[in-house]
């Protein structure tokens, strides 16, 4: 099989991964039509670095052969799909040649089984180490690393690789027990906790300032993430946040990306005909913020005595949800509440949050002070007090300022 062929086929089987974000650009292309350019090209991911620059790479797998029959994966064993599979010299080539033409800045390995868990990490890690090694690379790799595979392999892969990653797959035990049942959940949590303890013995303590003690050798210092699917299985938000804060607490997960189930050729009947609704999994991402950097909890954000039945709102975010809630708690007065219910004000993001306690200092805030901030003043002013503004009885009627604050219906689609 040509390089080309092998490249469309492991591509397109990595592109079900998201934990490597990708820019969710619309498909479009030159061919044909003039002009120059594409974003449907083979391979070429976009992901995020903390301060919100781009970064792309190449997301291929190593081989869609796999000798496990999980029922929500396109590659299992028993699915009917053309098969490839990369030499890790090919795909060292390939990223080299991609990376001196500028077309990424790295490299997205993942994988499906072969053999064993043992030797599929030996090929993913033996890539990293000739990029590394052989050939000096200096680009940013990220590895999907094997639950199964021996600790030193792991060890291994945290040596050559910024950034591991260990898919937890589904939300639940129950749920990978019935759609995955050769996956270990405990298995898989060991396999983290192994990357987790690592990550921590790599960075220096703070004793270790003086410059005459050697510091450990660099592991993974992008630290892991991992993925879970949404809407396969009878898992609702609930469960979902609960095991991502799990994910958060005991491995200091760097990110948790949530996957919408997509219905798959051939699929089983344990599955659902039709996927959830993208919305949710949005809502997903953005109560995961919630629970990372504005101080919410699982039971804050869904909150079953509210009729939630374990379910975000589609209609609006939850933070907005969460105010609605709790129209005891407000409006906050900008000028004097601490910033840990600042944080709480729908409307209003950490950057905002920061810039408003540091303006206040000079002097009363008023609405044109949110207006340059560019904060959205429809969802933000309803509840909050300024020098200048009261939201006076709006908060009285939630419902009403719901219908207000809540995006129009839109028309169904007829095949939807």
């Amino acid at each position: 099989m040509q390089l080309k062929d092998k490249l469309a086929i492991l591509a397109d089987a990595a592109k079900y991964d998201a934990s490597c974000a990708s820019s969710g650009a619309g498909k479009r292309h030159s061919l044909g039509k003039g002009g120059i350019g594409s974003t449907e090209g083979m391979g070429i991911c976009h992901s995020y670095t903390p301060d919100g620059r781009c970064v792309s790479l190449l997301k291929i797998l190593l081989t869609n052969f796999c000798i496990y029959d999980c029922a929500y994966c396109v590659n299992r064993v028993s699915s009917n799909v053309p098969r490839a599979r990369f030499a890790t010299a090919e795909v060292v080539r390939l990223t080299l040649e991609f990376y001196k033409r500028n077309y990424i800045e790295g490299l997205f390995l993942s994988s499906g089984i072969i053999r064993n868990g043992d030797y599929t990490m030996e090929q993913l890690v033996e890539v990293a180490r000739s990029l590394r090694e052989d050939h000096r690379f200096a680009g940013y790799i990220h590895l999907k690393t094997i639950p199964e595979a021996s600790p030193e392999l792991l060890a291994a892969a945290g040596r050559y690789a910024d950034r591991l990653s260990i898919n937890v797959e589904l939300p639940t035990d129950a749920g990978l027990k019935q759609l995955a049942p050769q996956k270990q959940a405990q298995g898989i949590r060991d396999a983290m906790g192994e990357l987790h303890t690592r990550i921590l013995a790599a960075k220096p303590s703070k004793q270790e300032a003086q410059p005459k003690r050697r510091r450990p050798p660099k592991f993974a210092p992008a630290g892991q993430s991992t993925q879970m699917i949404v809407g396969a299985d009878a898992a609702d938000d609930r469960a979902i946040l609960v095991s991502s804060d799990a994910l958060y607490r005991q491995f200091r997960m760097r990110r948790v990306y949530y996957s919408a189930f997509s219905p798959i050729p051939d699929a089983s009947t344990q599955l659902p005909l039709r996927a959830p609704p993208l919305l949710r999994e949005h809502r997903l991402y953005q109560a995961d913020w919630l629970l990372r950097f504005y101080g919410f909890d699982v039971k804050e954000i869904v909150d079953d005595t509210a009729g939630q039945d374990g379910m975000l709102d589609l209609d609006i975010d939850p933070k907005l949800a969460w105010a609605l809630r709790h129209p005891e708690r407000f409006p906050v007065d900008l000028n004097a509440a601490p910033r840990e219910m600042l944080l709480r004000v729908p409307g209003l993001g950490a950057r905002n949050v920061q810039r408003i306690v540091d303006s206040r200092r000079q002097g009363k805030l008023r609405v044109a002070d949110l207006a340059r901030l560019r904060a959205p003043l429809q969802k933000l002013l309803p509840f909050v007090v300024l020098l200048d503004h009261h939201p006076r009885q709006r908060l009285d009627d939630p419902a009403r300022l719901r219908r207000e604050l809540a995006p129009a219906p839109r028309q169904a689609d007829l095949f939807g």
